[in-house]
């Protein structure tokens, strides 16, 4: 079934094509997910979130871009928007304050080491990193879907790089 045979069944409330749009979707999108927020339970709520808007609001689709770069932007805010609200209600003294090392535990595999050191970056820095670094976005487009400037991404990125480096010198 195309994209736009699949956006009409969906349109039509049809159950199944919003199934299967959702299982197209859904591993890419929670994994992304996932990268921003660095919590199974807060990816797995910016993942609903995100797909009761695209339900939602999939009659203002335009095709301007595909369907997935549409639902990934819609996913990016709402991962975003619920980690700062989430952040709102972290009391301080639950904030690490040793920010240079990482526990690795017993774990020996490189790709493990980074995916650890990135989820233990602060919100913003980590979801700029995300988004520019692993998805391929513009500090552009970043900060269109942040809300933020293009200047927050980029210091954001060099904040990110910077720490990533300090975590990851002293790894096995």
């Amino acid at each position: 079934m195309t994209e736009k045979e699949l956006i009409q069944r969906c349109l039509s409330d049809d159950r199944a094509a919003q199934r299967l749009l959702y299982d197209r979707y859904k591993s890419a999108m929670y994994t992304l997910a996932y990268r921003i927020t660095g919590d199974f339970d807060d990816a797995n709520s910016a993942l609903q979130d995100t797909f009761l808007s695209v339900f939602r609001n999939l009659a203002q689709y335009r095709g301007e871009a595909t369907l997935g770069a549409w639902i990934k932007s819609i996913l990016v805010r709402k991962a975003y928007h619920n980690a700062q609200i989430k952040r709102q209600y972290i009391l301080m003294d639950e904030i690490p304050t040793d920010t240079t090392t990482v526990d690795w535990g017993n774990d020996s595999i490189e790709a493990a080491h980074l995916e650890k050191a990135i989820l233990s970056l602060p919100e913003g820095t980590r979801t700029v990193f995300v988004l520019t670094e692993i998805e391929g976005y513009t500090h552009r487009e970043v900060a269109e879907m942040l809300g933020v400037s293009e200047g927050t991404s980029k210091s954001q990125l060099f904040y990110a790089k910077k720490r990533l480096r300090e975590m990851l010198k002293n790894t096995p």
